[in-house]
């Protein structure tokens, strides 16, 4: 027995406590799997993790990168866009690497580079077709020069 205050008073539910924990823990036995949303609510990357809330919240990422779709190639970003699809492919193959691997937020990222190289894709085009209306204005005005000396020639 311990000369410690209080150790006479513990000891005596010490016992009590142990039955309790062996009983709670006998109904958690392993092999004893929780059914539906109770597995579902414990899993690793259920809705009490951040593994589960992440995704969710970065769905508004993806939804304001789609929503750019309707604007014109003129006004979006290629810096910005060129971030979200190398975000969206970094971190969906980093989404393998992790433990737990997380699909949901593998999938979100899949999509936000999906939409990302999209845009990007875009903006290359709306660039391309720039440089191809100067040549075809400066090959105009080649054309304008000729025909102006040609009819300075005629006259």
């Amino acid at each position: 027995m311990s000369f410690r205050p209080g150790s006479r008073i513990f000891s005596a539910f010490r016992t009590n406590f142990r039955q309790y924990y062996a009983r709670r823990n006998a109904s958690t036995a392993p092999g004893a799997e929780p059914a539906g949303f109770a597995k579902f609510w414990n899993s690793p990357v259920g809705p009490k993790t951040v593994h589960f809330w992440a995704p969710v919240m970065k769905w508004a990422m993806v939804a304001a990168g789609a929503s750019d779709f309707s604007r014109p190639a003129e006004s979006l970003s290629l810096t910005q866009n060129l971030a979200l699809m190398s975000t969206g492919a970094i971190w969906t193959r980093w989404c393998f690497v992790i433990r737990p691997k997380n699909v949901a937020l593998a999938a979100v990222n899949a999509l936000l580079f999906c939409v990302g190289a999209t845009q990007v894709g875009r903006i290359y085009s709306y660039n391309q077709s720039l440089k191809a209306g100067d040549l075809v204005k400066a090959e105009g005005k080649e054309l304008e020069a000729d025909l102006k000396a040609t009819a300075a020639k005629a006259e």
